[in-house]
């Protein structure tokens, strides 16, 4: 219950400063709640406004479960097997420091300028974070915990499934916490190139227009997908990790 009221709380003064910025800057500039949300409900009766949402949900959603496939076994594998780790590190080390949106000209080329090429890049971007955050975790696993399972006779297969994934799993949860706010940034950057459908193409199409109520009204929508995202994650490891809560 105090949770939620301090998450209304939060929502509250964050709208009372938009309002305050809106009414200091004119709506000419910012729009303020009010008007945004008027013209929501008015876009949402259209079904290209609903296009624009779902393309930009659907590379996202596509983006995360791909770069989760990929980067979270490997991680565990190298977190738990330090020749594996010793043979990769060196080329992770080279690699993750490499800012991934430089690499969009080329991913674009050989992806195409539609929904591959975007999710692409999304995923590459996710997957070093969670192919870093998910070794690190596997590799802070206490020895102790291996050692036990093993002296009651647990295969390697066993280790993954009762200590390391368990032990791992609340890692694992607050790197798609993290990566939310940088899917969704990158999103908007992404669609800005050869796409008809995005809410980053469709701020952007606002913004050459003007129109700076439509441009309010995308960045709402980014900024909803981004804290359903959190939540969804936050209420998943709230379930799957419910012994870190006793």
């Amino acid at each position: 219950m105090k949770s939620r009221l301090a998450y209304l709380w939060a929502v509250a003064l964050l709208l009372g400063m938009w309002e305050l910025g809106a009414l200091l800057a004119g709506e000419v500039v910012i729009a303020g709640p009010g008007t945004v949300l008027a013209r929501l409900v008015v876009e949402a009766q259209q079904a290209r406004f609903w296009r624009h949402v779902g393309s930009s949900a659907f590379r996202v959603a596509a983006a995360l479960c791909i770069s989760f496939v990929a980067a979270v076994p490997l991680g565990l594998l190298l977190g738990s097997s330090r020749r594996a780790d010793k043979i990769v590190r060196p080329l992770i080390y080279l690699t993750y420091p490499i800012p991934k949106i430089v690499l969009l000209p080329l991913v674009l080329l050989v992806f195409g300028l539609g929904d591959p090429g975007k999710i692409a890049m999304l995923s590459i971007i996710l997957f070093f974070q969670l192919l870093i955050t998910t070794r690190d975790a596997a590799r802070g696993v206490d020895r102790e915990a291996k050692y036990s399972l093993y002296s009651l006779g647990g295969t390697r297969l066993d280790l993954f499934r009762h200590v390391i994934w368990p032990a791992c799993l609340p890692g694992v949860f607050t790197a798609l916490r993290i990566a939310t706010g940088t899917v969704v940034a990158v999103l908007f950057f992404v669609e800005s190139i050869g796409t008809r459908y995005g809410m980053g193409f469709y701020i952007l199409d606002a913004w050459g227009r003007a129109d700076v109520q439509q441009i309010f009204v995308g960045m709402v929508v980014l900024a909803l997908l981004g804290v359903i995202l959190y939540e969804t994650f936050d209420t998943l490891e709230r379930l799957f990790c419910r012994w870190k809560q006793l």
